[in-house]
């Protein structure tokens, strides 16, 4: 692949935004429920991570709009029977944190998941991943016509990814 001069010198994509309508019960939902790591870096603002050094900055904003799925933001787990797992907190937890729009676990685009909206209007998926997530289809190269759920790439899924079809 030809390789280009990139006009900015990127090197690592740090953070990404979340908003909170109450950030109090927000940081609450995050470490109790999702399992996140969190620090608070201001009365309107705190960071969180899961399992590496990307973070989310969330800020505290009440009237924030619901982010539409195709823009959420993934969580992932070790197994399939881990996304059901998962799948049967978040519809027990629903009145509890105001989830909504919870769909059923399917398997698509390469993984086992489901997605639902948190109580801030955040959309999220969670699925069964392998170690370092998506990494292995950086190894594949582009996928130009084929998509990485494709029949022909399925044996180079790594070991304990999701095969559920």
């Amino acid at each position: 692949m030809l390789q280009r001069s990139a006009v900015i010198k990127s090197k690592f994509i740090s953070h990404g935004t979340l908003g909170s309508r109450d950030l109090e019960r927000t940081r609450i939902f995050y470490q109790d429920f999702l399992g996140f790591e969190v620090v608070q870096t201001s009365k309107i603002s705190m960071m969180v991570r899961c399992g590496g050094d990307h973070i989310y900055v969330v800020v505290k904003k009440p009237n924030f709009p619901e982010m539409e799925r195709i823009n959420h933001n993934g969580i992932d787990v070790e197994t399939d029977a881990d996304v059901d797992d998962a799948h049967q907190a978040v519809i027990a937890a629903q009145e509890e944190w105001g989830l909504k729009k919870v769909t059923k676990p399917v398997f698509q685009h390469g993984t086992y998941s489901f997605h639902f909206i948190d109580g801030d209007g955040n959309a999220w998926e969670i699925l069964s991943n392998p170690r370092g997530g998506y990494t292995w289809l950086f190894e594949e190269g582009d996928l130009t016509g084929k998509g990485h759920w494709d029949e022909s790439i399925r044996d180079k899924i790594p070991a304990g990814k999701s095969t559920k079809s």
